[in-house]
Protein backbone atom coordinates (compact mmCIF):
# COMPACT_ATOMS: atom_id res chain seq x y z
CA UNK A 1 0.00 0.00 0.00
CA UNK A 2 0.98 3.68 -0.40
CA UNK A 3 1.28 6.52 1.75
CA UNK A 4 -2.17 6.90 1.69
CA UNK A 5 -3.47 4.47 2.74
CA UNK A 6 -0.96 4.03 6.30
CA UNK A 7 -1.67 8.18 6.52
CA UNK A 8 -5.47 7.58 6.86
CA UNK A 9 -4.56 4.10 8.64
CA UNK A 10 -2.99 6.33 11.14
CA UNK A 11 -4.87 9.13 11.38
CA UNK A 12 -8.91 8.32 10.80
CA UNK A 13 -9.57 7.31 14.50
CA UNK A 14 -7.67 10.66 15.91
CA UNK A 15 -8.45 14.02 16.01
CA UNK A 16 -8.90 15.20 12.63
CA UNK A 17 -12.24 12.78 12.36
CA UNK A 18 -13.48 12.83 15.96
CA UNK A 19 -12.68 17.09 16.28
CA UNK A 20 -16.12 17.96 18.20
CA UNK A 21 -16.37 20.86 15.70
CA UNK A 22 -17.59 18.71 13.14
CA UNK A 23 -20.51 21.04 12.29
CA UNK A 24 -18.67 24.56 12.85
CA UNK A 25 -16.28 23.60 10.41
CA UNK A 26 -18.55 22.16 7.65
CA UNK A 27 -20.71 25.55 8.08
CA UNK A 28 -18.36 27.87 6.92
CA UNK A 29 -17.32 25.36 4.44
CA UNK A 30 -20.92 25.98 3.08
CA UNK A 31 -20.32 29.87 3.53
CA UNK A 32 -17.34 29.72 0.95
CA UNK A 33 -18.95 27.04 -1.35
CA UNK A 34 -21.91 29.48 -1.44
CA UNK A 35 -20.05 32.40 -2.19
CA UNK A 36 -18.12 31.02 -4.93
CA UNK A 37 -20.44 29.19 -6.92
CA UNK A 38 -24.08 30.03 -5.59
CA UNK A 39 -26.55 27.90 -3.23
CA UNK A 40 -27.28 25.76 -6.13
CA UNK A 41 -26.04 22.12 -5.48
CA UNK A 42 -26.58 21.03 -9.35
CA UNK A 43 -24.25 24.02 -10.30
CA UNK A 44 -22.05 23.74 -7.42
CA UNK A 45 -19.68 21.30 -7.01
CA UNK A 46 -17.85 22.13 -4.34
CA UNK A 47 -21.18 22.74 -2.20
CA UNK A 48 -22.18 18.90 -3.24
CA UNK A 49 -19.18 17.75 -1.70
CA UNK A 50 -19.56 19.96 1.34
CA UNK A 51 -23.24 18.66 1.65
CA UNK A 52 -21.97 14.54 1.04
CA UNK A 53 -19.48 15.74 3.77
CA UNK A 54 -22.15 17.09 6.19
CA UNK A 55 -24.57 13.89 5.82
CA UNK A 56 -21.42 11.42 6.23
CA UNK A 57 -21.18 13.12 9.83
CA UNK A 58 -24.89 12.99 10.63
CA UNK A 59 -25.61 16.91 10.31
CA UNK A 60 -29.44 17.60 10.40
CA UNK A 61 -30.35 18.46 6.96
CA UNK A 62 -32.29 21.09 8.24
CA UNK A 63 -28.98 22.55 9.91
CA UNK A 64 -27.35 22.34 6.33
CA UNK A 65 -30.59 24.17 4.61
CA UNK A 66 -30.43 26.97 7.22
CA UNK A 67 -26.66 27.20 6.97
CA UNK A 68 -27.32 27.40 2.63
CA UNK A 69 -29.70 30.02 2.99
CA UNK A 70 -27.98 32.33 5.76
CA UNK A 71 -24.59 32.02 3.34
CA UNK A 72 -26.83 33.45 0.30
CA UNK A 73 -27.61 36.39 2.66
CA UNK A 74 -25.31 39.15 1.31
CA UNK A 75 -25.01 40.32 4.94
CA UNK A 76 -23.30 37.16 5.72
CA UNK A 77 -19.74 37.75 5.89
CA UNK A 78 -17.13 35.78 4.12
CA UNK A 79 -14.47 33.43 5.53
CA UNK A 80 -11.26 33.82 4.19
CA UNK A 81 -9.02 30.12 4.05
CA UNK A 82 -5.53 31.06 5.25
CA UNK A 83 -2.53 28.76 5.67
CA UNK A 84 -0.42 28.83 8.55
CA UNK A 85 2.96 27.25 8.70
CA UNK A 86 5.43 26.44 11.70
CA UNK A 87 7.70 24.58 13.53
CA UNK A 88 6.51 23.01 16.98
CA UNK A 89 9.42 21.71 19.20
CA UNK A 90 12.26 19.08 18.19
CA UNK A 91 11.80 19.78 14.78
CA UNK A 92 8.32 19.24 13.67
CA UNK A 93 6.85 21.26 10.77
CA UNK A 94 3.28 21.74 11.28
CA UNK A 95 0.72 23.11 9.01
CA UNK A 96 -3.00 24.94 9.81
CA UNK A 97 -5.52 25.90 7.65
CA UNK A 98 -7.62 28.25 9.03
CA UNK A 99 -11.34 29.74 7.84
CA UNK A 100 -11.29 33.33 9.00
CA UNK A 101 -13.06 36.32 8.64
CA UNK A 102 -10.42 38.27 11.13
CA UNK A 103 -7.14 37.00 9.90
CA UNK A 104 -5.60 39.59 12.25
CA UNK A 105 -7.09 37.54 15.51
CA UNK A 106 -6.55 34.52 13.68
CA UNK A 107 -2.33 35.66 13.41
CA UNK A 108 -2.20 36.63 16.55
CA UNK A 109 -3.99 33.61 18.05
CA UNK A 110 -1.85 30.97 16.13
CA UNK A 111 1.64 33.05 17.07
CA UNK A 112 0.58 32.69 20.72
CA UNK A 113 -0.04 28.68 20.04
CA UNK A 114 3.33 28.26 19.17
CA UNK A 115 5.03 30.72 21.05
CA UNK A 116 3.81 29.09 24.66
CA UNK A 117 4.44 25.70 23.25
CA UNK A 118 8.42 26.43 22.51
CA UNK A 119 7.72 26.18 18.61
CA UNK A 120 7.59 29.26 16.04
CA UNK A 121 5.55 30.71 13.64
CA UNK A 122 7.28 30.82 9.81
CA UNK A 123 6.91 32.62 7.08
CA UNK A 124 4.48 31.34 3.82
CA UNK A 125 6.17 28.52 2.01
CA UNK A 126 8.41 27.79 4.49
CA UNK A 127 7.12 23.99 5.27
CA UNK A 128 4.36 23.46 3.05
CA UNK A 129 7.04 21.80 0.26
CA UNK A 130 7.43 19.28 3.37
CA UNK A 131 3.65 17.96 2.20
CA UNK A 132 1.78 16.45 -0.36
CA UNK A 133 -1.69 18.19 -0.77
CA UNK A 134 -4.38 15.68 -2.19
CA UNK A 135 -7.78 14.90 -2.48
CA UNK A 136 -9.91 12.03 -1.79
CA UNK A 137 -13.12 10.33 -2.00
CA UNK A 138 -14.97 7.73 0.20
CA UNK A 139 -17.31 5.68 -1.78
CA UNK A 140 -19.58 3.25 -1.26
CA UNK A 141 -18.33 0.40 -2.10
CA UNK A 142 -21.17 -2.27 -3.15
CA UNK A 143 -20.87 -3.63 -6.35
CA UNK A 144 -16.98 -2.07 -6.84
CA UNK A 145 -14.13 -4.06 -7.56
CA UNK A 146 -10.72 -1.92 -6.31
CA UNK A 147 -8.84 -2.93 -9.50
CA UNK A 148 -10.83 -2.47 -11.79
CA UNK A 149 -12.14 0.90 -10.10
CA UNK A 150 -8.02 1.96 -10.08
CA UNK A 151 -7.96 1.40 -14.07
CA UNK A 152 -10.95 3.45 -14.74
CA UNK A 153 -9.81 6.32 -12.92
CA UNK A 154 -6.10 6.57 -13.11
CA UNK A 155 -6.82 9.07 -16.23
CA UNK A 156 -8.77 11.11 -13.95
CA UNK A 157 -5.96 11.73 -11.86
CA UNK A 158 -6.28 8.69 -9.12
CA UNK A 159 -3.20 7.57 -7.41
CA UNK A 160 -4.29 5.08 -5.18
CA UNK A 161 -7.81 3.48 -4.28
CA UNK A 162 -8.04 0.80 -1.50
CA UNK A 163 -10.99 -0.80 -0.06
CA UNK A 164 -11.40 1.13 4.10
CA UNK A 165 -14.13 -0.20 6.84
CA UNK A 166 -16.30 2.63 5.68
CA UNK A 167 -15.90 2.21 1.45
CA UNK A 168 -13.02 2.78 -1.20
CA UNK A 169 -10.95 4.95 -0.28
CA UNK A 170 -9.51 7.01 -3.84
CA UNK A 171 -6.86 9.59 -3.36
CA UNK A 172 -5.18 11.67 -6.07
CA UNK A 173 -3.21 15.38 -6.31
CA UNK A 174 -5.23 18.52 -5.25
CA UNK A 175 -5.69 19.29 -8.81
CA UNK A 176 -7.56 16.02 -9.90
CA UNK A 177 -10.64 17.18 -7.40
CA UNK A 178 -12.81 18.16 -10.20
CA UNK A 179 -12.26 15.36 -12.64
CA UNK A 180 -12.39 12.60 -10.21
CA UNK A 181 -15.70 13.95 -8.71
CA UNK A 182 -16.89 14.58 -12.43
CA UNK A 183 -15.94 10.79 -13.11
CA UNK A 184 -17.41 9.62 -10.09
CA UNK A 185 -21.04 11.24 -10.50
CA UNK A 186 -21.38 10.09 -14.44
CA UNK A 187 -20.56 6.65 -13.10
CA UNK A 188 -23.43 6.42 -10.82
CA UNK A 189 -20.82 5.87 -8.38
CA UNK A 190 -22.22 7.13 -4.35
CA UNK A 191 -19.92 9.35 -2.61
CA UNK A 192 -20.11 9.07 0.54
CA UNK A 193 -17.73 12.05 1.64
CA UNK A 194 -14.86 13.77 -0.02
CA UNK A 195 -12.19 16.67 1.11
CA UNK A 196 -8.48 17.57 0.54
CA UNK A 197 -5.55 16.51 3.12
CA UNK A 198 -1.86 17.08 3.42
CA UNK A 199 0.14 13.95 3.65
CA UNK A 200 3.88 14.43 5.09
CA UNK A 201 6.70 13.11 1.98
CA UNK A 202 8.93 12.40 5.46
CA UNK A 203 8.30 11.84 9.33
CA UNK A 204 9.59 12.29 12.31
CA UNK A 205 10.03 9.61 15.58
CA UNK A 206 9.56 11.20 18.54
CA UNK A 207 9.80 9.50 22.13
CA UNK A 208 6.97 9.53 24.26
CA UNK A 209 7.55 12.66 26.33
CA UNK A 210 8.74 14.56 22.70
CA UNK A 211 5.41 13.42 21.10
CA UNK A 212 3.56 15.10 24.39
CA UNK A 213 5.04 18.04 23.78
CA UNK A 214 3.91 18.40 20.39
CA UNK A 215 0.29 16.51 21.30
CA UNK A 216 -0.06 19.41 24.02
CA UNK A 217 0.32 22.32 20.99
CA UNK A 218 -1.63 20.54 18.78
CA UNK A 219 -4.28 20.52 20.66
CA UNK A 220 -4.46 23.90 21.29
CA UNK A 221 -4.34 25.02 18.19
CA UNK A 222 -6.77 22.76 17.20
CA UNK A 223 -9.53 24.32 19.91
CA UNK A 224 -9.36 27.66 17.95
CA UNK A 225 -12.68 27.90 16.62
CA UNK A 226 -10.86 29.44 13.36
CA UNK A 227 -9.10 26.54 13.10
CA UNK A 228 -10.15 23.45 10.11
CA UNK A 229 -7.44 21.23 10.03
CA UNK A 230 -3.81 20.65 11.33
CA UNK A 231 -1.02 18.29 9.39
CA UNK A 232 2.38 17.47 10.71
CA UNK A 233 5.60 15.65 10.27
CA UNK A 234 5.63 13.76 13.82
CA UNK A 235 5.34 9.61 12.91
CA UNK A 236 1.72 8.28 14.59
CA UNK A 237 0.53 5.04 14.69
CA UNK A 238 -3.00 3.52 14.94
CA UNK A 239 -3.10 3.43 18.32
Amino acid sequence: MGRAFEFRKARKMKRWSAMSKAFTRIGKDIVMAVKENGPDPSSNSRLRAVIQNAKAVNMPKDNVERAIKKASDKSQGDFKEVLFEGYGPHGIAILVETATDNNTRTVANIRSYFNKCDGSLGTSGSVVFMFDHTCNFRVNAEGLDVEELTFDLIDFGAEEVFEDDDGIMIYGPFESFGALQSELESRGIEILSSGFERIPKITKTLNKEQSADIEKLLDKIEEDDDVQSVYHTMEETED
